[in-house]
């Protein structure tokens, strides 16, 4: 372990290691498989990265993703880490010289495809080399119950057959406890110690509101909270994510569009804008983002509501991975969960997993919901647990303001079972209401007991009485019935007069005191000498044609800010600087002090 240490201190810059990584990278080096669970952002790629250094031979990484390869890769050879890639961006010339220098014990690192990694080929070039340790990232992908399941990561358990001393490490972010199960059964990981870090992401905070006017709620966060912030916005389809990203450009944002539906060119170049330029919004679907290691995006919006806590909890991470404050922001409907379960019905899968997708989708729903703190509730779903409420979601900034509804829930459920549960919300509140409409009369539902006795709410609040039931399982939307609610075994206490409810009260919130997360710089660092190093970051990174934070993340030059060192001994104590960048930076960075020191 101290040569573990002193890795970490002279290649990434960095005195000590964050708990658990010293148990994880002492069980990897001393030759034994692990199973990691650590949220973005936690330093996972350190837990086999420095075994990887350590240990003989070379650190062979499983990664799903082209992009996610390409962007270590260039970041560890900033680092000066001998590390290349396999994958389909080569051409054979290209192939042919990185299996020679892995041949020849010229790498220290290797990242590989899954599809290529099963290849035999591969697997007896990688048996006539020196490995050091296989590392499966983003693990989750193996389970056929996850939200980014991938078929070649099945046959990875090859690995433990094919090469048994060598040691494995399977790393995730997101994987409930069924999950976890099936990594370690896919994987054959039995005897690995899993170390499973928290869910916890302190520095996000959570919101969720409903949509009135989807786009002017999103302008205005925008707008209010993250001018010239780099983020990702969520769309549930291709098309919506080209008309937003349109819109956006329209109203003088840098936003580009995302989507699998793009031919491959468009999508790479649109990526590499992404990573490499400031403020830059990417509007995707699920398409984009696994993997994308950029640490400085500060916002994630979604404009429609994912259809798994996973996947909500995946997406959200990809904000504020350099630990300073981000915002998860998203507005959803009840047409939301209609559509993807429309989705669900429609898909090849079998009905048993329909059956679980569809307790996924009422798990999110349920965390929209909520009036409780919503990071208790999500990391709750995950098996962890906050004792406190965090004081860092919309539920704890802003309380979210209740209601005695059982009498409106009553006459709702009333009203679904007279029509029949044959007919969708739009009716139903027709009928409350007391409308005379074509259809109200037609089938005669101008006669039932209910018609017209709601007349004391509008339409807006009938609609979020309606949502509430479906979200705490009273009622449900049947999809054979183009959205027709049906009552749940659930509802009949509280039809029998045995239980009352409180509702949330949906209601334009009053404007608060913002806290922008922009603008999250400590209150004693000169923010001129922070615009100074950021300038002289984005001329090296574009002279190398490389992202901004490749050269330094944003904490490093923050610490450069607060730390104001003169000389390179001072400048390499500061976080992140390793002898590598001490060497090919240090000198331009004490520059740009200097000289802003010399005109204050």
């Amino acid at each position: 372990m101290n040569q573990a240490l002193q890795t970490l201190h002279s290649v990434f810059g960095y005195e000590t290691f964050r708990p658990p990584q010293e148990s994880i990278i002492r069980t990897v080096i001393e030759g034994g498989d692990a199973l990691v669970l650590m949220p973005t952002g936690g330093g996972k790629s350190l837990c086999y990265q420095v075994p990887a250094l350590v240990r003989p031979g070379c650190g062979v990484v499983i990664s799903p993703l082209i992009a996610l390869m390409q962007d270590q890769v260039s970041a560890l050879r900033q680092l000066g880490v001998r590390a290349s890639f396999l994958n389909s961006t080569l051409d054979a010339a290209s192939t042919r010289e990185v299996e020679s220098q892995l041949l020849a014990g010229e790498l220290d690192l290797l990242y590989i495809a899954p599809e290529r990694l099963t290849r035999e080929r591969c697997l007896s070039l990688l048996e006539q080399s020196a490995i050091s340790l296989f590392a499966i990232d983003e693990a989750h992908c193996v389970s056929q119950w996850g939200h980014d399941f991938r078929a070649d990561y099945l046959q990875l358990s090859l690995l433990h057959t094919r090469f048994p001393g060598i040691p494995r490490i399977a790393l995730t972010a997101t994987a409930d406890a069924r999950t976890r199960l099936e990594i370690i059964e896919r994987l054959d990981l039995g005897n690995a110690r899993q170390f499973i870090a928290g869910f916890d992401r302190p520095n996000i905070r959570y919101r969720i509101a409903l949509k009135h006017n989807p786009r002017q709620q999103l302008l205005r966060f925008l707008r209010d909270e993250h001018v010239g912030d780099a983020g990702i916005i969520y769309c549930m389809s291709r098309r919506k994510t080209e008309d937003i990203a349109t819109w956006l450009g329209e109203q003088g944002l840098d936003a580009l569009p995302y989507h699998a539906g793009l031919d491959a060119a468009t999508r790479a170049s649109h990526q590499a804008r992404f990573l490499r330029e400031e403020g830059v919004i990417m509007v995707a679907t699920i398409a984009f983002g696994m993997g994308i290691d950029k640490p400085d995006v500060r916002f994630v919006a979604h404009l429609d509501m994912p259809k798994t806590v996973e996947s909500y909890y995946q997406e959200t991470g990809r904000a504020g991975r350099d630990g300073l404050a981000a915002n998860a922001w998203m507005i959803y409907g009840l047409q939301d969960v209609i559509k993807l379960r429309q989705m669900m019905a429609a898909s090849a899968g079998s009905e048993e997993h329909k059956r679980a997708e569809q307790h996924r989708l009422n798990a999110m729903l349920g965390l929209c919901e909520i009036t409780s703190c919503r990071r208790q509730a999500l990391l709750n779903y995950f098996g962890d647990q906050l004792d406190q409420p965090c004081g860092n979601c919309d539920s704890c900034l802003e309380p979210a303001d209740t209601w005695d509804g059982t009498e409106a829930a009553r006459m709702a459920l009333s009203a679904v079972y007279r029509t029949g549960q044959r007919f969708g919300v739009n009716h139903l509140i027709e009928v409350l209401r007391g409308s005379e409409a074509d259809k109200v009369m037609q089938f005669d539902h101008h006669l039932l007991p209910t018609f017209g006795v709601g007349t004391q709410w509008d339409n807006n609040q009938w609609r979020s009485v309606f949502r509430q039931l479906v979200a705490r399982g009273l009622l449900s939307v049947d999809l054979d019935r183009f959205g027709a609610l049906r009552l749940e075994e659930k509802c009949r206490p509280l039809l029998r007069g045995e239980e009352q409810i409180e509702l949330r009260r949906d209601q334009p919130r009053q404007k608060t005191a913002r806290q922008q997360t922009r603008t999250a710089l400590p209150a004693d660092i000169d923010v001129g000498l922070w615009e100074a190093l950021r300038e002289r970051r984005r001329l090296l990174a574009e002279e190398q044609g490389v992202p901004p934070y490749v050269i330094f993340h944003d904490r490093t030059l923050q610490e450069m800010c607060c730390q104001l060192p003169r000389n390179r001994a001072e400048l390499g104590h500061i976080n992140g600087v390793g002898e590598r960048k001490l060497e090919k930076y240090g000198a331009q960075f004490l520059q740009v002090i200097e000289q802003h020191a010399a005109v204050r």
